[in-house]
């Protein structure tokens, strides 16, 4: 008795050993939702301690940024349907989240096994292919646009300059992004446009309106503006883009809103 005793704690000590030392972040819970056991890895993943041992899982302030964890391990208790779901930590690590019932030897559902795998880098691969894909797309609309488009910073710099504005004003893209969009404002409107950056940081929609910029060759051009405000992922404004068309009525509008743009 005392040999199987011994055995039984040996094989106890090789399996805790095997999975601590896999770096897989393993928890296991009973038919409760109480937790039985969990790797180290497990611990700063889910805040678990010793003493967390025997208490419901419901019961811990986890550093997951993920609500349904409970009812997504009993939803695998309940129908022993594998659940697998990427989850994110407050520290912005992402997780392959996989849930699946734990059966003994004898094929007798104990509880549930939850195994987290850092998947950090490849979330973060992915994120910046999609917005490598969407800036690609994007800039194909932006080149084969047939109105001008443009961007400045608050400053009057320009920042981009489509084809469409080359044939709209005469300037190449290298010429225009040497220029201030006050280059190419008649003097009688400069005092006008500047009021207009003030508005783009204060206002939500900006209705499309009637102006005049002048041209390489020293036209004055009737065009019909939209504006846009591009703000960062915080709120702020950094830039304004516009879209320009050429032709329009020789009446000038007064500015009426802007709409803001996140970049993020």
């Amino acid at each position: 008795m005392q040999t199987k005793v011994v055995d039984l704690s040996r094989a106890n000590n090789d399996m805790n050993n095997l999975l601590a030392g896999t770096g897989i972040a393993t928890v296991f819970v009973d038919h409760q939702l109480r937790i039985l056991r969990f790797t180290p890895a497990a611990a700063a993943i889910i805040n678990l301690i010793l003493s967390d041992l025997g208490r419901p899982v419901a019961h811990i302030v986890s550093n997951l940024v993920y609500s349904t964890m409970v009812a997504d391990v009993q939803a695998v208790l309940n129908t022993l349907i594998p659940k697998e779901v990427e989850v994110q930590t407050t520290d912005r690590q992402w997780y392959a989240m996989r849930i699946q019932p734990y059966r003994t030897l004898d094929n007798v559902i104990e509880g549930a096994v939850i195994s987290f795998v850092n998947v950090t880098t490849i979330v973060q691969t992915r994120e910046s292919l999609h917005k490598a894909n969407e800036l690609q797309r994007l800039a194909v609309i932006v080149r084969d646009a047939q109105d001008a488009i443009t961007v400045q910073d608050l400053d009057g710099r320009t920042l981009a300059w489509n084809p469409g504005a080359e044939r709209l004003y005469g300037w190449s893209e290298a010429e225009a992004l040497a220029m201030n969009v006050r280059d190419r404002i008649p003097d009688a409107l400069r005092d006008g446009a500047l009021e207009t950056l003030v508005q783009l940081s204060r206002a939500e929609v900006l209705q499309p309106y009637t102006t005049q910029r002048l041209r390489k060759d020293g036209a004055v051009e009737t065009v019909t503006i939209t504006s846009s405000a591009l703000c960062d992922e915080a709120g702020r404004l950094y830039a304004i883009a516009t879209t320009e068309r050429g032709g329009a009525s020789a009446t000038v509008k007064p500015l009426a809103g802007v709409r803001r743009e996140s970049a993020g």
